[in-house]
């Protein structure tokens, strides 16, 4: 089956859908207008639940213990492995581990749905593949915070998630619409602004707030268009750059009395380096050289919330959720900075270059 959608035999259709446009290789169904979530959900064939169910085992061998002898062919079970299993049609879908958190078809769609409160989001295409182990999402925001030129709807959400055990759930940007095998691959190929995170505790958690990682602000705030595009006429100099990253980045009160008091020596070489990254991100990525960013209060703020998103190693993406989301170093990093640019645009931080 070149094009691997999945055919579900019982409902005798394939879990496919499209707005308007030619459904995968001619098959599902091409709706006319942007479905529900409820609706998506069922236009795709995704309204299946999938769960945990204990593996089994044939015995090959007799084994002999104190408590008896096993005979050949024993049906034994197998610990701290399960079968993922589609409730409707049995199909296994794969084996998994015993902390692998299965995060319902329903649950995907909450991705794009917490962005605009459940309320607005147009989609695309959604389906599944195989027996229904992989399924994907497709989507447009309805609004976006437009600051400048800048033009957000012009792209593509895509949400891409197993019930197989392999691969992690992806939430990205692409340029890609998603109609068939070869697009799926290329949009898997040329996503950006990704978050991925893997199947474990609170892995429905962190997919609600995946948008917040990606720079999707929650309700699309009218105000925040406002603050951003106020910044971008706001000329800040090189030396103010500088010490707007220094003071974004400050870790403690002992390194914030020694850059007001300029003593530079009295800085470690760790945070040194770590500002003079985000310094030169803020000279060098093509994001930063736009008129909305270069040399403006606007770009002082992307740089820092650029560095923690696009630049910052990370342990791992579960690190980088923590890290961004729950109150952890970038959440902190780049609410300091968004204050610092309401000070310094309110004329609040007259003379910080000394």
């Amino acid at each position: 089956m070149a094009h691997n959608i999945n055919f579900n035999e019982q409902k005798g259709q394939h879990s496919f859908f499209s707005v308007k446009e030619k459904a995968w290789h001619g098959l599902g169904q091409v709706i006319q207008d942007y479905p529900t979530s409820a609706e998506a959900i069922q236009f795709a064939g995704l309204d299946y639940e999938v769960i945990k169910t204990e593996l089994f085992t044939h015995s090959r061998a007799m084994t002999t213990g104190e408590s008896g002898e096993i005979e050949e062919g024993a049906i034994l079970s197998v610990p701290n492995y399960y079968a993922t299993q589609r409730t409707d049609t049995k199909q296994v879908l794969g084996v998994v581990g015993k902390d692998y958190e299965i995060v319902q078809n329903r649950d995907a769609f909450s991705f794009f749905d917490s962005i605009v409160g459940g309320d607005g989001i147009q989609y695309e295409t959604a389906g599944a593949l195989g027996k229904g182990e992989r399924i994907f999402i497709t989507a447009k925001l309805p609004g976006y915070i437009k600051v400048g030129r800048e033009d957000l709807i012009e792209q593509y959400l895509f949400l891409t998630t197993s019930h197989d055990g392999y691969g992690s759930i992806t939430a990205a940007f692409t340029p890609v619409r998603i109609v068939c095998r070869n697009t799926l691959n290329a949009a898997m190929r040329k996503h950006s602004n990704a978050v991925k995170i893997r199947h474990t505790a609170n892995a429905k958690e962190r997919l609600e707030q995946a948008h917040k990682v990606m720079g999707i602000s929650n309700q699309l705030s009218v105000q925040l268009e406002s603050i951003f595009n106020n910044w971008t006429k706001a000329r800040v100099t090189d030396p103010e750059l500088q010490r707007l990253i220094q003071l974004a980045m400050v870790p403690n009160k002992e390194v914030l009395d020694n850059i007001q008091k300029g003593e530079w020596d009295e800085l470690s070489t760790c945070f040194n380096n770590m500002c003079n990254t985000v310094f030169e991100y803020a000279m060098t990525s093509p994001t930063q050289q736009t008129e909305t960013t270069k040399g403006t209060l606007f770009g002082v703020y992307n740089a820092v919330t650029g560095y923690f998103q696009n630049v910052r190693n990370y342990k791992d993406d579960e690190s980088k959720l923590k890290s961004l989301l729950y109150g952890g170093t970038a959440q902190m990093r780049t609410q300091k900075a968004f204050n610092l640019c309401t000070d310094f645009f309110q004329g609040e931080l007259t003379g910080i270059v000394n």
